[in-house]
């Protein structure tokens, strides 16, 4: 029989890769509620309609990076792509359009059939904050400085870029729309078969393409700064001036777009040179049509993910693991007494290993190797007068303690 092995593309997180994860999960956690972000979270599992209609027919994630399957019932599930789409059908199914505004921080797995490469599984993890229920320019900013705080708690400030464009309003993207037909439909010939597909559809997704001979007309087509209106313009000059206040640093990037139509006025990333081709590690936008397309009310809303195998691909991140007691029973008389000091010390916090096997030298060698910071020895005398020899293990300094001391 052949060695069992992971699924393509999905990744095992061994205890040293898992407290990397847990730190920049941990830390970003800590720093959105700082800002009023509060802990939730959705189904891996859901109906497949909550994301082909939020991301479109015709996106990449749906046509060919979704996991999607039929249940028992003869229902399309699918394992959740990202998690805006689910926290807005959250939203909407539970009824909590009476409790805005709302700040959520998620984190979990999310799941798309890709070209597994460094720093990109099929299953792989995410942070994501929403904000929903609040509009204007203010709570961009505030998103953005958010983000950028999360950097800061990484210590990968100065190793990324905010990349920004604004998206206009639904005015300046229809007359847009209609640029951007006009523009590629004079290039038919050149266009790839799935950009033709989005012509007629959406040629805003036709700037999201990875084709080469359709980055080569992207990098011509309009641009939507040419279309902004005279409100559309104001928000952007308003964001860019928060920004400054709020001290975040940015670089306009007037080809990054989000081909869908509920997105609208801010677009960001943040990338860097460290991961090669990977460049973009946190991405997000306002996309205040979502909740009406979910059967919702109209709810203006902001948010961003980020991925965390490619944070953690930046930077060597040294984890300071806790180091524990080790208990050392000498004898097997007193093997029952280690075990209840044991308990006395986790139940007061500590981390507590118990080694009772094999030579004593061995076991110390065992304490070693775990970075044991005290090594706790009981023996006849020991038990009799309540009071062990406790080492420590970075002096090598020994003194005896009573338990409440311990």
């Amino acid at each position: 029989m052949s060695k069992l092995q992971p699924v393509r593309g999905m990744k095992d997180l061994l205890p040293e890769d898992f407290q990397v994860a847990d730190h920049i999960i941990t830390s970003a956690r800590e720093v959105a509620s700082r800002y009023g972000y509060a802990p939730m979270s959705t189904p891996i599992v859901e109906h497949t309609g909550v994301f082909a209609r939020t991301l479109g027919e015709s996106s990449e994630v749906v046509s060919k990076e979704m996991y999607s399957f039929l249940d028992r019932s003869e229902d399309s599930l699918t394992l959740r792509p990202e998690f805006t789409a689910g926290i807005m059908r959250a939203f909407v199914s539970g009824g909590l359009q009476q409790n805005l505004p709302l700040k959520f921080f998620s984190a979990g797995p999310v799941f798309r059939y890709d070209r597994p490469q460094a720093g990109r599984h099929r299953q792989f993890h995410q942070i994501n904050c929403e904000f929903l229920g609040a509009d204007g320019p203010y709570t961009d900013a505030e998103v953005l400085r958010l983000a950028a705080d999360m950097f800061e708690a990484w210590s990968l400030s100065d190793d990324v870029t905010l990349e920004l464009n604004s998206l206009g309003d639904t005015e300046s993207r229809k007359i847009y729309q209609v640029a951007l037909f006009d523009y590629f439909s004079s290039h038919k010939n050149a266009l790839s078969e799935d950009s033709l597909a989005r012509l007629n559809k959406n040629p805003m997704r036709i700037l999201d393409s990875k084709d080469e001979g359709d980055r080569k007309l992207v990098a011509n087509a309009p641009l939507i700064a040419q279309y902004y209106g005279e409100e559309a313009k104001k928000y952007f000059d308003d964001l860019l001036h928060l920004l400054e206040v709020m001290n975040v640093k940015y670089q306009i990037s007037p080809r990054l777009v989000r081909g869908l139509d509920y997105y609208c006025h801010t677009a960001f990333e943040f990338t860097t040179t460290k991961l090669g081709a990977q460049s973009t590690v946190l991405a997000g936008g306002r996309y205040d049509g979502l909740c009406k397309l979910m059967g919702g009310s109209d709810v203006p809303a902001i948010g961003f993910a980020g991925g965390v195998e490619r944070l953690a691909l930046m930077k060597e991140f040294e984890i300071k693991a806790p180091r524990p007691y080790v208990i050392i029973p000498i004898g097997d008389e007193n093997f029952e007494h280690s075990i209840m000091i044991a308990s006395k010390l986790r139940s007061a916090g500590k981390m507590v290993l118990l080694e009772h096997k094999g030579k004593i030298g061995k076991r110390m060698q065992n304490a070693d190797k775990a970075r044991a910071q005290y090594v706790i020895f009981i023996g006849s005398e020991e038990l009799a007068n309540q009071a062990y020899k406790v080492k420590d293990m970075d002096s090598g300094n020994e003194k005896v303690s009573r338990l409440e001391d311990l």
